[in-house]
C-alpha cells in the first residue's frame, strides 16, 4: 500500500485554510473574555474544571467523528449509541455484583463491556456502509432510532440505575484525577494528542483524507477504501464506548434520553474546528477548539442568564450552518 495525498475541491485552499485556522481560535478567545467580563467566577478553578470535564464526553466522541467526516462519512447515531452502551454497561455491572462483588474487577468488567459494545455498534455501522453500500446518512439515522428505542425498552420506559455501592466505588473515575486534573480531562487530552498525531503523521490519516477527497483516485492509489471507511466507524464506536465509561460514574444511570443531541454537538465541534463537511480535510486540534467553544457558550448561558439554556440546541444548530457557509465562502473566494 502506498501513501497518498489527494487534492480536490473539498480540500481548503490558502484563503479558506487561514479563515478556518484563525476563526475558531479568535472565537474561543472572545468567548473567554466575554465570560470573564460577565461573571467573576468564570475563570475560577471549579468552573474551568467543571466545563472541561463535562465537555470531555463530547470531545472524545467528536475526535472519532473527525475521522468519519474526513473520510467523507457522517454518523447521526452516536448520542443514542452512547445511551445504549451506558444501559448495557449498567445492566452488566448490576448482574455481575453477586459474582465479582464491589471492586476493581466489577468496574473493569463494565469498562470492557462498554468498549466492546461500542466497537460492535461501530462495526455494524461500518459494515452496512462500506460493505453493503448503504448511504451513511440512512444507516446512522436508522441506528439512532434503533439504539434509542432499545435503551428505552431495556429501561422499561424508565431509568437504568447502577447499584448504589457500585456507583460509589466507580465515582472517582469521573470526580477524581491526577494533580487536581479530573480523569475525563486527562483522557480527553490523551485521545486528542493521539488523534492529532494519527491524522497528521500517519498513513491512516492520509488515507482517510484521500478517501474523503476522491474515492476513485484513492482506489487507484492503492488505498483500501472499504477497510478505511469501515475502520473510521469502528474507531468512532470505540470512542463512544470510552466516553460512556467516563460518563456513567457521573450520574450512575441511563435512560432513553441519555445522550440527546450529542450527535449535533459532535458534528458541530468538528465543523467549527475546520474539518470540511464533504470530507477530504480534517483537523483534530480544531475539533478540540470547537468542543471548547460549544462548552463555553453553554457555560456562559448558564452563568449569565443572557439567553435561556434551553435554546442551546438552537444556537448550536445555527453555528453549524454558519460554519458551513463560511467554508463555502472561503472556497468560492479562492
Amino acid at each position: 500500500m502506498t501513501d497518498t495525498t489527494v487534492e480536490s475541491d473539498a480540500t481548503p485552499r490558502r484563503g479558506a485554510l487561514r479563515l478556518q485556522t484563525i476563526g475558531p481560535v479568535l472565537a474561543l478567545i472572545a468567548l473567554i473574555i466575554l465570560g470573564a467580563s460577565l461573571n467573576s467566577n468564570f475563570l475560577g478553578y471549579a468552573n474551568v474544571t467543571n466545563v472541561l470535564a463535562r465537555s470531555a464526553f463530547i470531545g472524545i466522541i467528536a475526535i472519532g467523528m473527525t475521522f468519519v467526516i474526513t473520510g467523507g462519512g457522517i454518523d447521526l447515531s452516536v448520542g443514542s449509541m452512547a445511551a445504549f452502551v451506558a444501559g448495557v454497561m449498567i445492566m452488566t455491572m448490576n448482574a455481575l455484583i453477586p459474582v465479582l462483588g464491589i471492586g476493581v474487577p466489577l468496574v473493569a468488567a463494565g469498562m470492557a463491556v462498554a468498549l466492546l459494545t461500542g466497537l460492535a455498534a461501530g462495526l455494524l455501522n461500518g459494515v452496512l456502509i462500506a460493505k453493503v453500500g448503504i448511504e451513511a446518512f440512512i444507516v446512522t439515522l436508522g441506528a439512532m432510532g434503533v439504539y434509542r428505542s432499545l435503551t428505552t425498552w431495556l429501561a422499561d420506559g424508565g431509568t437504568l440505575s447502577l447499584n448504589f455501592d457500585a456507583r460509589s466505588f466507580y465515582r472517582p473515575v469521573y470526580y477524581d484525577g491526577l494533580l487536581g486534573v479530573p480523569w475525563p480531562i486527562i483522557v480527553f487530552a490523551v485521545v486528542a494528542i493521539v488523534g492529532e498525531i494519527a491524522m497528521r503523521k500517519t498513513a491512516y490519516g492520509r488515507h482517510c483524507a484521500a478517501l474523503g477527497a476522491n474515492e476513485q483516485v484513492a482506489r487507484y492509489s492503492a488505498v483500501r477504501v472499504d477497510a478505511v471507511r469501515m475502520s473510521t466507524y469502528v474507531l468512532l464506536g470505540g470512542l463512544v464506548g470510552l466516553a460512556t465509561i467516563m460518563y456513567v460514574p457521573r450520574l450512575g444511570s441511563a435512560s432513553g434520553s441519555t445522550g440527546t443531541l450529542w450527535e449535533l454537538e459532535a458534528i458541530a465541534a468538528v465543523i467549527i474546528g475546520g474539518t470540511v463537511l464533504k470530507g477530504g480535510f480534517g483537523r483534530v486540534w480544531g475539533t478540540v477548539i470547537g468542543v471548547l467553544i460549544l462548552s463555553l457558550i453553554d457555560n456562559i448561558l448558564n452563568l449569565a442568564s443572557i439567553v435561556s439554556p434551553y435554546l442551546n440546541g438552537t444556537i448550536q444548530g445555527v453555528i453549524v450552518i454558519l460554519a458551513v457557509v463560511l467554508q463555502r465562502q472561503g472556497k468560492s473566494a479562492d
